[in-house]
């Protein structure tokens, strides 16, 4: 389809870049995963403009010499901040590797983030496995048209006082 058809179908085409942005978040129990899986894939992370939040941003700088876009601590706004750059398009993948068994004191802040993600339609890898599938497909070192809906039909609905 080009991208013409997809703009008909009610989609908007955003193009990812072959350098893409991509947003690292760990909860405290998976940064050593997360640290881990980046020394790992260094090599192939190396051109991609790297996001994280605080924490997690200053250990992966600090671990790994790389530079890092740090953002707030999750629990101080880190994961609204880039949920907000995912709806700025200044976000083209998370990976988020978060604690299924731990219950987190900004839980609501985490679903956010990761709806955010879904609507905006931004590849989300949650554990290892998925961002080793991600990380070493094809797709992440060339041009990608992300559809996402038309939200205009949305935003120009008419709400009953």
């Amino acid at each position: 389809m080009k991208k013409d058809d997809n703009e008909r179908m009610g989609n908007k085409v955003f193009v990812m870049k072959p350098d893409k942005k991509i947003a690292l978040v760990a909860h405290d129990n998976k940064k050593s995963d997360l640290i881990e899986w980046v020394k790992y894939n260094k090599i192939l992370l190396s051109h991609h403009i790297i996001y994280a939040t605080g924490t997690t941003g200053l250990i992966l700088e600090k671990e790994l010499n790389i530079k890092i876009k740090k953002l707030q601590s999750g629990p101080l706004g880190g994961d609204q901040q880039i949920g907000a750059k995912v709806v700025d398009n200044e976000i083209d993948f998370l990976i988020f590797f978060w604690d299924p068994l731990e219950p987190q004191p900004h839980d609501p802040d985490v679903k956010a983030l990761l709806r955010m993600a879904v609507v905006w339609n931004i590849p989300i890898a949650c554990n290892r496995s998925s961002a080793d599938f991600m990380i070493s497909s094809p797709l992440m070192d060339s041009n990608y048209e992300r559809l996402v809906p038309d939200y205009e039909i949305y935003r120009s609905r008419v709400i009953e006082s």
